[in-house]
């Protein structure tokens, strides 16, 4: 393994500081994850993208808000800005569960303790930023201010709040992937240049007048006072972040208008590659030595070899945050990466992911870009896969057997997810379908290290709709695959399915087919949740709004504590002790072929 001195991280104290002879910063980052210095990381990959620009960055990871906040002051005023980001999740999906408890641990976080962010932190930390140094100017990033940068519903306060602006007091918010607006920001503040009109940011401004091409939202308190103006606001919200060429939004709050801009073009391979390349030590900053951090321990051995997601599932956030066109990694940056994984300590030959949001999208794209250019749909495969995507599998073979091929790798696992429908896809292409066909029998034989999980997500094709994920007919005909090439290769894996409960447009009897039909195929389910409603997602405002947001059409959503229960219960049908509320239930909604489905006519 290389050995590494103290100056090869970023600094995070004075000491740190002045040990590379500057008496200066021109930016300071705070975050509320730990300091892992690896392209997974946020914070670590804005402070590299910044130092390779030829600027002097600091990170303060974690700052204790509950003292005399010596930790927001230690490294004094920055020439240009802070940053600040609450780390690689929305920091109440990071601290409650679904069911609004207390998480016991924090997998970004030294032994996973669980107090040391604060929630909200894009708005703690801004806001005690903006008091101790207020001419400072902050910018404000990752996926919570990403999610929140427009009026939305937030599940753990049970109400509607504005633009994460506005409670940040924040100057500036960089949403989706921040390498290239933060360059721009930083080029625009050395050089004493207004930031507005910035892609990829929004701004709070006191007053602006509309331009021929602006979309203008129902307002926040609009919002407030009808949910269906909420839905509304959603589609287009939706359909800009997913285009190529977006309009810019507009929404105004009180006196306020929120102005976002329109996102950047995807990222090339070689604006890609430069941000993976950077001299990361791949390692937790020393300060951490003797502590585990989680989140690190799961990813230290893995290599994302894309960014973006064109599944457009209504409950995730990915798209939104990434986008729906999909940017990759060159063969030899990947290969680099790899390299730099086997130099690792622990490491004994076995990769444990090389994917990305969805394993199996790696170059894809329209093969008419021009098409792709004047498409604003959310996903390029529901409810059918677009005629234009390119499905060749063969850029992503090529990569496996080169990883594979490297003297020290004795397998590469696929941990990141895999999207079945596009294996079961039919192009018209017949070298297409051969690659798709190899890639199919190669991950299955030597890819998996006993269980490959897919996310079917439920059975019922009215649900599905909702969810916008294929029919779980598609879920059957993979495992019928998957099934047989392990009967031919002699392997003995398990298929393992996840499944969502409480989804809008669920209800208790939705649940108790699924029990029915997951009980025929022999599955006892462990990989299940229940529906989150996080920021930004179609899932979440159909949820809370009651409306579709394309179709303005009722939707029905559990709510209840007692509803949602009715329905998480029928995931354990084999288990004792669920038997009797299960039956009770579906007594209640007389549905006694269910019940005879499950546990056999009485006689």
């Amino acid at each position: 393994m290389k050995a590494y001195k103290p100056t090869d991280w970023l600094p995070t104290t004075k000491k740190e500081v002045e040990q590379r002879g500057w008496d200066e910063l021109d930016v300071i980052l705070f975050s509320g994850d730990a300091y892992v210095d690896h392209p997974s990381f946020g914070a670590a990959v804005i402070g590299r993208i910044l130092e390779a620009e030829g600027l002097r960055v600091a990170i303060v990871p974690q700052p204790n808000w509950r003292d005399d906040l010596r930790d927001f002051k230690k490294l004094g005023k920055p020439r240009l800005f802070f940053g600040v980001s609450a780390g690689c999740m929305d920091s109440m999906v990071n601290k409650y569960t679904a069911n609004k408890r207390l998480r016991s641990d924090d997998a970004y976080t030294p032994d996973a303790r669980n107090d040391m962010r604060p929630e909200y932190p894009t708005i703690v930390y801004s806001n005690i930023l903006k008091e101790h140094f207020p001419d400072v100017p902050v910018v404000i990033g990752g996926i919570e201010a990403s999610m929140r940068r427009l009026t939305h519903y937030d599940y753990w306060q049970e109400r509607v709040r504005p633009s994460i602006l506005v409670d940040s007091n924040a100057d500036i918010l960089v949403y989706g992937m921040g390498e290239k607006p933060i360059v721009e920001i930083a080029h625009r503040m050395r050089s004493g240049e207004p930031l507005n009109g910035i892609r990829q940011t929004a701004q709070c401004v006191a007053c602006i007048n509309p331009e021929e091409g602006d979309i203008v939202l129902h307002s926040h308190e609009a919002c407030l006072k009808d949910k269906k103006k909420q839905a509304e606001n959603f589609r287009h919200i939706e359909e800009e972040s997913n285009k190529y060429a977006a309009s810019r939004i507009l929404q105004q709050v009180g006196k306020q208008t929120i102005v976002v801009n329109p996102p950047y073009p995807p990222m090339t391979t070689e604006e890609l590659d430069h941000s993976h390349d950077l001299p990361y030590t791949r390692l937790p900053h020393p300060k951490y030595k003797g502590k585990r951090i989680p989140a690190y321990d799961m990813i230290k051995h893995s290599v994302n070899i894309h960014r973006g997601c064109f599944g457009g599932c209504a409950f995730c956030t990915i798209s939104a945050h990434q986008g729906k066109f999909i940017a990759s990694r060159s063969k030899e940056s990947i290969l680099r990466e790899v390299n730099e994984v086997m130099q690792l300590p622990d490491f004994k030959g076995y990769l444990s992911d090389l994917g990305g949001p969805s394993a199996n999208m790696y170059q894809m794209h329209g093969n008419n870009l021009d098409l792709c250019k004047k498409c604003k749909r959310p996903s390029c495969i529901h409810p059918q896969i677009c005629p234009n995507l390119n499905t060749n599998h063969q850029p992503l073979l090529d990569i496996y057997h080169a990883v594979d091929a490297l003297p020290g790798i004795k397998k590469s696992f696929i941990g990141s997810g895999v999207r079945y429908d596009l294996l079961l896809h039919k192009s018209k292409d017949a070298e297409t379908n051969k690659s798709t066909a190899q890639y199919t029998r190669e991950l299955i034989t030597k890819h998996v290290s006993g269980r490959l999980k897919v996310a079917p997500e439920h059975t019922s094709d009215r649900v599905l709709s909702v969810m916008r994920k294929p029919s779980f007919k598609q879920f059957e005909e993979f495992k019928r695959i998957f099934d047989r090439i392990n009967r031919e290769e002699g392997l003995n894996q398990q298929l393992i399915p996840y499944f969502i409960s409480s989804h809008p447009g669920c209800k208790a009897e939705d649940m108790a087919e699924l029990a029915v039909i997951t009980k025929g195929l022999d599955f006892h389910l462990e990989q299940v949740q229940d529906f989150t409603p996080t920021p930004m997602t179609i899932s979440t405002e159909a949820w809370y709004t009651g409306y579709h947001p394309y179709t303005l059409e009722p939707v029905f959503s559990a709510k209840t504590q007692r509803e949602k229960l009715a329905q998480r219960m029928f995931f354990f049908w084999y288990k004792n002790e669920e038997r009797r509320n299960i039956i009770n239930e579906l007594r209640r909604i007389n549905r006694q072929d269910l019940i005879d489905k499950l546990y056999g006519k009485r006689k």
